[in-house]
């Protein structure tokens, strides 16, 4: 283009703008405004709320759109105990939490045998005893679920699946048979019983496959896998192969994970990755990502779970959940024993009631404490050295020894290495004064409440690198006063 043209060019352009005030010059690309990042973002948030938003207005928030199974009118009353008042429903405001609520969780493994016919008759088995889609079989996982909005925790008790009990007209049975055979309610009426008189609130069920569909609309779950596992049964077409160490996990390999019980700690030891599994999934279900996913989670959720709760207490629990997370979760294990090992008759974990009795006082302020302490020499000490110095770990058995603490144990089971920078004193009993004595004691390390620790201890200490530290300062010591 000559300079001649050039010039005509600019001078239309000069005279179209002033007979068209609107036009706007466009500005050279790299003095145009972007828009900062925290816009986007916004943005892309109202859209995943609009469309979460959209999924939970297409049923009544206060119905219980879930619920499968359906309830007498005495059912819905010993439900509604406490229910009733545990969440606010005004209509200006967000649902919430407003009392502490118990909420039995039921994790159902159903096989083909166990499903009926419309006679009542069981289907047969093709070739094997494949898992099926169904609310049928047994009681694979039971928690209690306690949202407390006084102290901001959230408590998650273990029942063990073997647990004892005594029903009128059917004699004795595992506590896990109760869902299959008379419903929901009537096995949070034996929970109940249980736990001393401890009110359910409400219920949740949910299958395998369902918990398996669920992981895998999360997009997996990130876990620790506490020692290597590998198990086949052809019987149920059911293998597993996994390896210790922290790990992403889809749906299956998770299940696998779940179901696994064919080592020295059998039930209870799958109920310790169960709880672990538990935290996990509520971690990865909060993270902000998740809440785009929404409508697909509750696709899956109304497919595979049945529950009493309303939509409206969902999104209350969900709430609590966002603002308490998983830093305000303690997990405990009903304290009992096993009756044996199962050779020799029916195995049955007993429940203790004097330990029950304590923890429902302390933690679903139900009943009175006892105050009496264990001493140090009948405490029960385990010791994971989790970054395998044993030379360190020796010498801390012998500083506890001098302590007056006689019963302590190296778990010389432990596989994995973890890398703790802070050392963990866990009380697996639930009793966290005791692992605060310890703690003071050595001068190191933090207390947590959990069940995750060895199942025969009372403290579980997990050694970090704050004991190495510790360790190195006191030899240090030693080495000036020779």
């Amino acid at each position: 283009m000559s300079k001649v043209e050039a010039r005509k060019v600019n001078q239309t352009r000069r005279k179209s703008t002033k007979s068209n005030p609107q036009m706007v010059r466009r500005q050279p690309a790299k003095r145009r405004r972007k828009k900062p990042l925290w816009v986007w973002l916004g943005l892309g948030s109202i859209g995943a709320v609009s469309a979460a938003a959209g999924a939970f207005l297409a049923v009544s928030l206060t119905s219980a759109p879930l619920q499968q199974r359906t309830l007498s009118a005495a059912d819905e009353a010993f439900f509604n105990q406490n229910g009733k008042e545990a969440f606010s429903r005004s209509l200006l405001q967000v649902p919430e939490v407003s009392k502490p609520v118990n909420i039995l969780l039921l994790g159902i493994k159903t096989n083909i045998s166990d499903v009926k016919h419309s006679d009542g008759s069981n289907r047969k088995k093709t070739g094997y005893d494949a898992e099926v889609d169904s609310l049928e079989g047994l009681s694979d996982t039971m928690m209690v679920l306690r949202f407390d909005p006084q102290t901001k925790r959230t408590i998650v008790l273990g029942i063990p699946r073997d647990t004892k009990i005594e029903r009128t007209g059917r004699g004795t049975e595992k506590i896990n048979a109760v869902d299959q055979e008379s419903g929901p309610a009537a096995a949070a009426k034996e929970v109940s019983k249980v736990l001393g008189g401890v009110a359910i609130d409400r219920y949740i069920r949910v299958n395998n496959m369902g918990v398996a569909k669920l992981v895998d609309e999360l997009g997996g779950v990130t876990v620790t896998v506490p020692k290597d596992i590998k198990y086949q049964d052809d019987s149920q077409h059911f293998y597993v192969n996994l390896k210790a160490g922290k790990q992403h996990l889809d749906g299956i390999k998770l299940l696998g994970l779940l179901r696994f019980r064919h080592d020295a700690n059998g039930d209870i030891g799958r109920m310790q990755r169960q709880q672990m599994v538990f935290k996990a999934l509520l971690e990865q279900s909060l993270n902000p990502m998740t809440i785009a996913r929404i409508p697909q989670l509750f696709s899956v959720v109304q497919s595979h779970v049945d529950t009493n709760l309303t939509v409206e207490e969902l999104l209350a629990l969900g709430g609590f959940s966002m603002q308490n997370g998983k830093s305000k979760m303690q997990s405990l294990m009903m304290p009992g024993d096993y009756n044996g090992d199962g050779k020799h008759g029916t195995s049955y974990w007993l429940a203790d009631e004097k330990g029950i009795r304590n923890m429902m006082a302390r933690y679903f302020d139900h009943g009175t404490i006892s105050l009496e302490q264990p001493k140090a020499e009948n405490l029960r000490v385990n010791i994971q050295d989790t970054s395998h110095f044993p030379d360190a770990t020796t010498r801390l058995i012998k500083r506890l020894n001098k302590a007056g603490y006689q019963n302590v144990h190296l778990d010389t089971n432990l596989k994995i290495k973890e890398d703790l920078n802070t050392s963990q004193f866990i009380a697996q009993k639930g009793n966290p004064e005791v692992a605060e004595g310890l703690s003071q004691l050595l001068g190191f390390g933090e207390v947590k409440v959990e069940s995750s620790g060895n199942l025969y201890s009372d403290v579980t200490i997990k050694l970090g690198r704050d004991w190495l530290q510790k360790e190195q300062s006191y030899k240090s010591l030693n080495q000036k006063i020779k």
